[in-house]
């Protein structure tokens, strides 16, 4: 269990398309821009006391990196991984391997789109998925992953 000194260091991970937010199918992902969410998003973490690095990356070795080097660098990942959600297993095995916690986020709510997106082979090494609330569901992840680090 952290204690209350503790600073608690968490890694957001993006995946493919979400750098268009604000100009890609705004009628699903909404107008806010991407440089947005990541100012809202270092906003909601120094209120928290926490320390946030955010990273994004169309290539799906990179993002598997990106999880490898958070190994002892950081508490949790909060990942979207975009379209990879659906089939890859390499960004699963890497979650698998670090063995940190890790919530998937998806801004639009996967289940209730086409049938291959409802699906997602990330979340089973997750301890939880946030899906559905727009770019907000980024700033649960990240109370959520306060929440249980601190009671773990």
């Amino acid at each position: 269990m952290k204690t209350g000194d503790d600073i608690l260091r968490i890694l957001v991970v993006n995946g493919p398309n979400i750098n268009l937010l604000g100009i890609r199918e705004k009628d699903i992902y909404g107008s806010t821009s991407y440089e947005k969410l990541c100012e809202e998003l270092m906003e909601k973490a120094k209120e928290l006391s926490i320390e946030l690095d955010i990273v994004q990356s169309n290539i799906e070795g990179e993002i598997i990196n990106y999880i490898h080097n958070a190994l002892g660098n950081y508490d949790g990942i909060i990942i979207n991984p975009g379209a990879y959600t659906h089939y890859s297993i390499a960004i699963y095995d890497a979650i698998k391997a670090v063995n940190m916690p890790t919530i998937e986020v998806h801004i639009s709510n996967i289940h209730n789109r086409e049938e291959y997106r409802k699906n997602s082979v990330i979340a089973p090494a997750c301890i939880g998925q946030i899906s559905g609330f727009g770019v907000y569901g980024y700033i649960l992840a990240l109370v959520g992953m306060k929440n249980y680090l601190n009671q773990n």
